[in-house]
């Protein structure tokens, strides 16, 4: 009998040993992962701190001999960086704007309405999610010279609008979903038309989802280098992305310390964003999941 509690002991005591090594080991990886994502961070701002001749005499990973903002007012002034942000605000706003109001318009009638073929249409809005954006550039091109608005950040942002609107939907159509219908049916039973129930019922009890999706399609926007390289040529009406491919001083050499400003000043307001939104972001995407 004695022997069998000393087993059971032993069995007990090796198991939280087990379990202690796992934790251990579960709590460096995610140090290393961590780690991993935010030294490129950390470099790239102490990088964006020196000197330009520390470039020239220290090494790339030595740290900053001060705090250098010399480099930032560069950037902005004689690397047009300031002219690259307001680009980037003007397409990006409106055009999120624009994803959030028609988007979840579409969503509203295909999930709430009924109506012919809006399963057809809600196929059709889950093919453009499918469909590589490669693909459609070249047609999409021709149509925009045909049409003169290339060169045009009108037509630039158009095109976020147009490709940022299936995903939306989607994401949208899911939190329709799970609202109770009989919320639209005490409405109508007091008089309200379809318009009073959306803007005054179903919009905003979508207030989680829209900060989900308005931070995700800021992200594709914001971050976008291929259409903006495709539809723009004019120097004044670079994107912020555009710009950094290519930033260089003042008389065409690359200067390292502005370069690396510039990339701070495009990255770190994006990762500010998105910490402050995290935990709105995470409770839009569950809640969305969840029926009733």
């Amino acid at each position: 009998m004695k022997a069998t509690l000393a087993e059971r002991a032993a069995t007990i005591g090796a198991g939280k040993k087990r379990g202690v090594w796992l934790s251990v080991l579960g709590k460096g990886l995610v140090g290393v992962f961590l780690l991993i994502t935010v030294y490129p961070v950390i470099w790239l701002l102490l990088s964006s701190l020196k000197e330009p001749s520390e470039f020239m005499t220290n090494s790339m990973n030595a740290l900053p001999e001060g705090f250098y903002l010399g480099n930032y007012v560069e950037a902005w002034k004689t690397g047009n960086m300031g002219i690259y942000f307001r680009n980037s605000i003007f397409v990006t706003f409106p055009a999120l704007i624009g994803i959030i109001l028609f988007g979840s318009m579409a969503a509203f009638a295909i999930e709430k309405l009924r109506w012919k073929l809006k399963n057809v249409v809600m196929l059709l809005f889950l093919a453009g999610i499918m469909i590589p954006v490669q693909i459609v550039l070249l047609p999409l091109f021709q149509i925009y010279f045909n049409i003169n608005l290339l060169n045009s950040l009108f037509g630039l942002g158009l095109v976020y609008l147009v490709f940022g609107l299936p995903l939306t939907i989607f994401l949208f159509a899911s939190y329709f979903k799970s609202m109770p219908n009989e919320l639209m049916e005490a409405a109508v039973v007091d008089g309200a038309s379809i318009y009073q129930i959306f803007f005054t019922l179903a919009f905003p009890l979508l207030k989680n989802a829209i900060v989900t999706v308005a931070l995700v399609q800021f992200f594709f926007v914001w971050n976008d280098l291929i259409f903006a390289m495709s539809f723009i040529r004019d120097t004044d009406l670079r994107t912020i992305q555009t710009g950094l491919m290519g930033f260089a001083g003042e008389y065409g050499q690359r200067e390292w310390g502005p370069t690396f400003a510039s990339i701070a000043l495009a990255v770190v307001p994006i990762l500010l964003l998105y910490t402050f939104l995290n935990k709105l972001v995470m409770k839009g995407m569950t809640s969305g999941a969840v029926k009733g």
